[in-house]
Formats: structure tokens, C-alpha cells, sequence
């Protein structure tokens, strides 16, 4: 049997798909940079070599799974074609891989990994199902029924796939380094459409995806009165939020929720519609969905002193303000302060003022300099750019936090998609130092 050699293995996807290949009893081994990112403990836990970069790494008989993020010039790359080792692209395994099971794929510009998660674990009660989450977390049961993974629009991987079913939780424009407009954006979700082959669940509350022309059913979800599943009589709380379901009009049953905010009733209702078309029990439905304890860096929360922290993967102005709502549903009347570092070059530049106007959302904007990621260094806007469309904003840096200890009984919202974490660890060390 061969060696999975993954070159990247710490990406949020990577990582995940190690997870379930050493699952199911394959041999998995990695490499990346030496650098530490949350996605290695789940590596590490199972024991799932992780080394560093070198040619020297790849042997014969192997089979490397490659990361997007890594160009074919890449050493370990170069090893494998030199050797006659077999190189496949992450989307491109998995999009084989899965045509092993009944598959789900969750694609939308935002609300991916937190649906994908929900799903999964709501799935579970009910019948074996693998799954393979964004934020790096992934789970192999040979021989499951399900395999439920998460389906991304960048570069139009997610066209390597053809599920069987597809959530589609909204089209929005993001990704600005790749897609042309929002219209390009459309072109991909309507491509991805038309290779499925059983059923889409779609937000019908999205004017991009009523648009949606496929050869299975489509079945919408929303807010909106003309959806095939309407969320009605919506109660929120501090605790969390409770709603009625009913389709086509007729009461189906009701939920609850330990999340906050409109966009985590939109994703319960994906997955409600998804297992209702599926027949699982309802019972289990509500029941799995009680106890979800939510993804990876999606409002990740803490306790420090009278602060409460908060870790969130908002990237997108719809995201920051879909995350300030939230924690302004648990914790009302807290002063809401949002610590933000953009993620890219490119997406600062296209949502400039669209980034302002969600973030003026919280009560008090801290500015990160700009995250370049993988794909780009440098651009020709700075922080400072933003921070002059934002009212009394204020630049921070990693080596002095201590500013946030006046925020007395606030809640501090640490957003990007970049290492925001570091912000919130050395904030951390600086109140625990005192």
C-alpha cells in the first residue's frame, strides 16, 4: 500500500484530509514550514509525521498529495516528478476520494466550515458519516455511509467535485486576487450546480442563488415567506435561539440552538432541509443540534479577568458584521470592541470602505497591519488607508497590547483570516504578567 505524502500538511483542508485517509488505516505522513499553526495538534494527536521541507522527503512508491498553495517548482514536487511519484492536488484526490460514499458538499462564500460542522455533527447521531471540515479538523470511519465535506469557490476548486448533494449557503463577491466581479462568482456556483447529482439546498433569501439552474431538485431555505423551509417566530436570547420550521408552509417542528445571530439560523435550517430530504428522525435532529459546540476560530470564546475574548476567522465585511451581532445577542449592553488585521492585499483594496462601515458595527476599532498570506507580500495600500475611513480607530502591534486592558467588562472580538491569534496570545501574556 502506498505512503500519502502530503506537501503542506498544516492547511486548514490538508490537514483535515490526513485526518481521515490515517482514519481509515492508510499510511500518512507530511511536510510544511516549521512554523506552529493550530491545524498540527489533531496531526499530532494521531501521530501523523510532520516534517520539514526537503526534496530528500519523498521516496519511491509514494503518492504526494500536493497544497494549492505550493507551485510545481516546489522542491518536494519536483523530487516526486524526477522519481515518476504520482502528484494529485488536494481537490482533485478529493474529488475522487468521495465518489466512495454518499457525499454532501457545503459551498458559499461565507458560513462554509460553521455548516459543514453543523451538518456533521447532526449527521452523526443519525448514521456513520466521515467528514472533512475547513478549519482543519477531519474524521474517517471506513465504510460510512456519509461523507460530508467542505467545498471552497477559490481558484473554482470546488468544480474538481461531483457530489451528490450541495448546501449553498449564499454568493457573494470575495477572493478579489481570482474572481473578475460578483457575476464571475455566479458563473462558478452555477457551474458547480449543474454537476450535482441528487438535490441542492439553497438560501433562497439570496438573490444570486434563486438564479441557480440545475438538473436535480433545488430546495430553498430562508427567512423569506417563498421558501420550501421558512425559519418563523425567531427568539433570541442571551443562551441562544429558538425558532419554528415549517415547510411549504406547514409546521414541521421546532429548534434550538446554543449560537447567536440570523446567519446561525440560516445554517440550522441548510442542514434541517438537508436531513429532512435524507428522512433522518427529527427527534435527532434537535437533539444534535442542541449540542453543537461550533467549529474552529468561528466566535471561539474566553473568559480573562471581566473581559471576555473572542477568536473569529471574519475576514469579510458581511462576516464582521454577522460576528459583532452575535456578540451583541449574548452579551448585550458589554461594550463590543473589535480588533481586526485585514487578510490580503487585494480584498482590502476591493472592500475598503465596505471593511469601514462594518467594523464602525462595534463600539471601538483596533487596526493589525495587513496580512499578505501565500499568495502575495506586499500592495500598494497600507493600514493606514483603512484606519483614515474609520473615526477614532487606532493601530496596534503585537509587541504592546497592554491598550486593551482599559476595556474594562468589554468583549474583545479578534477577526482575520491571517494569524490575528498572535494578537490575542500576547494580549493574553501581557494581563497574565501583571
Amino acid at each position: 500500500m502506498t505512503v500519502y505524502h502530503f506537501v503542506g500538511i498544516k492547511g486548514t483542508g490538508m490537514s483535515a484530509l490526513a485526518q481521515v485517509l490515517h482514519d481509515m488505516n492508510y499510511t500518512v505522513q507530511g511536510s510544511d514550514v516549521e512554523k506552529r499553526f493550530f491545524t498540527q495538534k489533531a496531526l499530532e494527536e494521531r501521530g501523523i509525521p510532520i516534517l520539514p521541507f526537503n526534496k530528500e522527503n519523498i521516496k519511491p512508491g509514494y503518492t504526494v498529495i500536493a497544497g494549492n498553495a505550493f507551485p510545481d517548482t516546489h522542491e518536494e514536487i519536483q523530487a516526486a516528478y524526477e522519481l515518476g511519484v504520482p502528484v494529485i492536488r488536494y481537490h482533485r484526490f478529493l474529488g475522487e476520494f468521495l465518489q466512495k460514499f454518499t457525499s454532501i458538499a457545503v459551498a458559499g462564500s461565507h458560513g462554509k466550515t460553521s455548516t459543514t460542522g453543523l451538518l456533521a455533527h447532526v449527521m452523526q447521531g443519525a448514521h456513520s458519516t466521515s467528514y472533512l471540515i475547513g478549519d482543519g479538523t477531519g474524521k474517517g470511519i471506513e465504510g460510512s455511509k456519509y461523507f460530508v465535506f467542505e467545498a471552497c469557490e477559490y481558484r473554482r476548486h470546488f468544480l474538481s467535485y461531483f457530489p451528490d448533494y450541495a448546501i449553498m449557503t449564499n454568493i457573494d463577491f470575495d477572493h478579489p486576487d481570482y474572481f473578475a466581479n460578483i457575476d464571475d462568482v455566479f458563473s462558478a456556483f452555477q457551474e458547480m450546480a449543474l454537476q450535482v447529482k441528487k438535490g441542492i439546498i439553497a438560501c433562497g433569501d439570496d438573490e444570486y442563488l434563486q438564479k441557480i439552474k440545475a438538473k436535480v431538485p433545488v430546495l430553498f431555505y430562508g427567512f423569506g415567506d417563498d421558501n420550501d423551509f421558512q425559519a418563523r417566530n425567531v427568539v433570541k436570547t442571551t443562551e441562544g435561539t429558538s425558532f419554528d420550521v415549517f415547510v411549504r408552509n406547514t409546521f414541521f417542528a421546532s429548534f434550538e440552538i446554543p449560537r447567536f445571530g440570523d446567519h446561525n439560523v440560516l445554517n440550522a435550517l441548510a442542514v434541517i432541509a438537508l436531513c429532512h430530504y435524507e428522512e433522518i428522525d427529527v427527534r435527532i435532529i434537535q437533539e444534535r443540534l442542541k449540542t453543537f459546540q461550533g467549529v474552529k476560530r468561528r466566535f471561539s470564546e474566553k473568559a480573562l479577568g471581566n473581559q471576555i475574548l473572542i477568536d473569529d476567522y471574519a475576514h469579510h465585511p458581511r462576516e464582521i458584521i454577522a460576528t459583532i451581532d452575535a456578540a451583541r445577542q449574548k452579551y448585550p449592553g458589554r461594550e463590543i470592541v473589535a480588533i481586526f488585521q485585514p487578510h490580503t492585499y487585494t480584498r482590502t483594496q476591493a472592500f475598503l470602505r465596505e471593511f469601514a462601515e462594518s467594523l464602525q458595527q462595534a463600539d471601538q476599532v483596533y487596526l493589525c497591519d495587513i496580512f499578505g498570506s501565500a499568495r502575495e507580500h506586499h500592495g500598494k495600500l497600507s493600514i493606514q488607508d483603512l484606519q483614515a475611513q474609520i473615526p477614532n480607530s487606532r493601530l496596534i502591534q503585537e509587541d504592546d497590547t497592554s491598550v486593551l486592558k482599559q476595556h474594562e467588562n468589554a468583549v474583545l472580538i479578534f477577526m482575520g483570516a491571517g494569524d490575528i491569534q498572535k494578537f490575542q496570545e500576547a494580549y493574553e501574556r501581557t494581563v497574565r504578567s501583571v
